[in-house]
C-alpha cells in the first residue's frame, strides 16, 4: 500500500510538470492520468483493490467530493439557478428524476442480479454531468453561447442535488444486503431484528438528515459569505484570506454535518454552503460572480483532487478488466450516456424557450467525470464485493465511454454540423 501511494504521488507530480503541453488536446489530461494509474497499479491490482476498499480511502474520497461540490456551487453566476433559471429548474427538477427512474428501469432488465437499491445507487453514479474533463467542449465555438451557459450551470448543480439520493440509496443497499445474505439456516425469531430495524430507521431518517444538512449549509455558507463581504468591503481581509476561507468552509460544513448529533449528509451541507456563500458574498455587486482572485485556491485544489481521482480511475479500470465485465453492463453504460439522458432532457424542455434541435444537443452533451468516479468509488467501498464490482464496472464503462463520446467524437460532430449549416 505505501509504495502504491508514493508511486502514485510521483506520477501525478510528473504529470503536473508536463500537463500544460496537453491542455490544447482537451481530454488528453484525463486519458494521460488514467493510463498512468493503470501502469502504476498493474503490478499489484489486489493491493490497489484493498487500498481503495478501506475506511481511510473512503474518507479521503468523501472530502474530495465535498470540496468539488462546494466549488461547483460557488462558480455558478446569477441567482440560485443561474441566469437561465426556468430552463435549469426543468433540467434538474424534471429531467434528472426522470433519468433516474428510466435508468433504474433499464437496469432491472439489463442487470437483474442487482437489487433496486443498488440500481438506484448506480443511477446516481452514472448520471451527474461534469465538463471538467472536457473543458474544450464547453468552450466549443460551434455550441451557442446560451447552450454553453445552460450546460455549465446544470453540470454544477445535478451532482449536488443527486448526492442525497445517492447517500440514502447506498446506505439502504448496504443494510439490505446484510439481510439478504443471512443464511436461511441461521434465521431465528430475532436474527434479523437488528438489520431490519436499522433499514427502517435509515429510510425514515433520510429526509430529516437531508433537511438538517441544508440548514447547516445555509447557516454556515450564508453567514460566512456575509462576513467575507463585509470584511472585504472594509479592507479587513484581502483576496488571500478569502481564498483560505473558501477552501476551509466546505470542510467545516462537511465535518459539522457528520457530527453524530446531527448525522446529516455532509455532501449536501457542503454543496448548499457553496450556494449560500455565493449568494451572500456577491449580493450588491455589479458582477454576480465571485471574483476569480478569491476562487483561485479552491479551483486549484479541486483540480489537483480531480487529477488524483482520474489517476485512481486507471487502477479501477484494471479491477474491472480482471473481474470480467459483462457486456450487458457495457450496454447499460452506453444507454446511460445517450437515451437515458437525451429522452428526459428533451421531454422536460418541451414548450420551453429552447428549440427542438437545441434540446437534443443539451441531452447529447452530458459528459461524465469526477463526480461519477467518486460516487462509484464510495459505492465500491461500501457495498459487498459482488454488488461493488457491478457498480465499479458500470462507472468505469460510463466514464471511459464518455471520454470517447464527448471528448473525442462530439467535437468532430459539432464541427461537421457547423459546416453543414454553413453550406446550407
Amino acid at each position: 500500500m505505501p509504495h502504491l501511494v508514493l508511486i502514485g504521488l510521483a506520477a501525478i507530480l510528473l504529470w503536473s510538470l508536463i500537463s500544460h503541453r496537453f491542455q490544447r488536446w482537451g481530454v488528453a489530461g484525463p486519458i494521460g492520468l488514467l493510463l498512468l494509474g493503470a501502469v502504476t497499479v498493474v503490478w499489484d491490482v489486489d493491493a490497489f483493490s484493498s487500498a481503495i476498499d478501506s475506511p481511510i480511502s473512503e474518507k479521503i474520497v468523501e472530502i474530495i467530493l465535498a470540496v468539488l461540490l462546494f466549488a461547483d456551487a460557488t462558480e455558478v453566476k446569477g441567482g440560485i439557478f443561474g441566469r437561465e433559471g426556468k430552463v435549469i429548474a426543468r433540467l434538474v427538477l424534471i429531467a434528472l428524476p426522470l433519468s433516474i427512474a428510466l435508468t433504474v428501469t433499464a437496469g432491472v432488465f439489463l442487470i437483474p442480479d442487482a437489487g433496486l437499491l443498488v440500481l438506484l445507487a448506480i443511477a446516481c453514479v452514472i448520471l451527474p454531468t461534469d465538463f471538467a474533463a472536457t473543458a474544450s467542449l464547453i468552450r466549443n465555438r460551434h455550441i451557442p453561447a446560451r447552450l454553453r451557459q445552460i450546460l455549465n450551470v446544470e453540470s454544477g448543480y445535478n451532482d449536488g442535488l443527486i448526492s442525497p439520493v445517492f447517500g440514502m440509496s447506498l446506505a439502504l443497499a448496504v443494510i439490505w444486503s446484510t439481510i439478504e445474505r443471512t443464511p436461511t439456516t441461521d434465521l431465528t425469531e430475532n436474527s434479523l431484528d437488528g438489520p431490519v430495524t436499522e433499514f427502517l430507521m435509515a429510510f425514515v431518517n433520510a429526509v430529516p438528515a437531508t433537511v438538517i444538512a441544508i440548514v447547516i449549509g445555509i447557516i454556515l455558507g450564508a453567514g460566512i459569505g456575509y462576513l467575507v463581504r463585509i470584511a472585504r468591503a472594509r479592507a479587513i481581509a484581502d483576496a488571500l484570506g478569502a481564498r483560505y476561507v473558501m477552501l476551509i468552509l466546505p470542510l467545516i460544513a462537511y465535518g459539522v454535518a457528520s457530527i453524530p448529533v446531527f448525522n446529516a449528509n455532509g455532501f449536501v451541507a457542503a454543496f448548499v454552503a457553496g450556494i449560500g456563500y455565493r449568494l451572500t458574498r456577491t449580493r450588491g455587486h455589479r458582477s454576480d460572480g465571485i471574483d476569480h482572485s478569491e476562487l483561485l485556491l479552491v479551483e486549484e485544489v479541486g483540480a489537483l483532487a480531480a487529477n488524483f481521482v482520474w489517476f485512481v480511475l486507471g487502477g479501477a479500470m484494471l479491477i474491472v478488466v480482471t473481474s470480467g465485465a459483462d457486456w450487458w453492463m457495457l450496454l447499460f453504460a452506453l444507454l446511460g450516456l445517450t437515451l437515458l439522458r437525451i429522452i428526459p432532457v428533451y421531454l422536460s424542455l418541451m414548450r420551453s424557450s429552447v428549440g427542438r434541435g437545441d434540446r437534443l444537443l443539451i441531452g447529447a452533451l452530458g459528459p461524465r467525470g469526477t463526480a461519477s468516479i467518486v460516487f462509484g468509488l464510495l459505492a465500491y467501498n461500501a457495498l459487498p464485493e459482488d454488488d461493488g464490482v457491478i457498480v465499479l464496472t458500470v462507472m468505469v464503462a460510463t466514464v471511459v465511454g464518455s471520454i470517447l463520446l464527448h471528448g473525442l467524437a462530439a467535437p468532430l460532430l459539432l464541427r461537421r454540423r457547423h459546416l453543414e449549416d454553413e453550406t446550407a
